[in-house]
């Protein structure tokens, strides 16, 4: 028991160390490295501004949480449903995987303002833009895992008599589990990307809405204090939604660093 709870504590404290090291370092180069203030607030000037501008920081995240959890939820769905139609239906991976590597290939700067030309300044673009940043990492992840199933699961079950459908439910989704968890916390990682490139281009509201005010105004102590708060709560939802992948896939081992 006392070496887990040492494991855990050192697993913590290692990024602590980290932050603390490298806030450290900014502090400095604030300090003494003769950058105006402008360009590089100090630590102590951020931490004033999340204190003093809450009332804007907090329905701002508030508002890209939303977007980014519905983008998050939408973008699973379809990406996973898309990979399961294309393992089921050999040609219908022929016809669209070709647009879904395309989707990928157009920068998502270029088509946020598209997006909220046809979507509105409101949330749906916002969450369609999330939506087009996680599903490919989604698809792929979820379509590897079901195209490499172990050849001698399918062959046993086919044996004993079952049916293509039983062998996708029963065998090739739970060995394809593991591969779609790991494109699920990839896209966790990066959904709020999506949300916030859709807020610089167009939005009344949200993190990249207030960074890009900020940035006129020249407060960059505010940009630096939502910039901030987009961190950490990234962060935070990628471990909210790592734990529930650790509980639903119980069954699959987690070496932990112990070293």
């Amino acid at each position: 028991m006392i070496g887990k709870a040492t494991a855990r504590g050192m697993r913590l404290l290692r990024p602590l160390v980290t932050l603390a090291g490298l806030v450290a370092v900014w502090g400095a180069l604030a300090r003494w490295g003769h950058v105006p203030p402008y360009m590089l607030p100090g630590p102590d000037a951020v931490a004033r501004a999340l204190w003093t501008q809450r009332a804007q920081l907090t329905p701002a995240a508030l508002t890209t949480l939303e977007e980014t959890v519905l983008g998050l939820v939408l973008g699973i769905g379809a990406g996973g449903a898309l990979a399961i139609g294309m393992a089921v239906c050999t040609p219908l991976r022929r016809w669209v995987m070709p647009m879904v590597l395309l989707s990928q290939a157009v920068p998502v700067f270029a088509l946020a303002p598209l997006l909220v030309l046809w979507f509105g300044f409101g949330m749906a673009s916002k969450v369609v833009m999330a939506v087009l940043v996680i599903f490919f990492p989604v698809t792929s992840a979820l379509g590897d895992g079901l195209r490499q199933t172990e050849p001698g699961w399918m062959d046993l079950a086919r044996t004993m008599g079952a049916t293509r459908w039983r062998v996708l439910v029963h065998v090739r989704l739970p060995a394809a589990l593991p591969s779609f968890a790991s494109g699920v916390r990839m896209a966790t990682a990066i959904a709020p990307i999506g949300a916030v490139v859709g807020e610089w281009v167009g939005a009344s509201s949200g993190l990249g809405f207030l960074m890009q005010t900020a940035n006129t105004r020249f407060q960059t102590d505010l940009m630096f204090a939502a910039l901030a708060v987009l961190a950490v709560m990234t962060v935070l939802l990628w471990w909210g939604v790592d734990r529930l992948l650790a509980r639903a896939l119980y069954w699959l081992p987690r070496h932990a660093d112990v070293d």
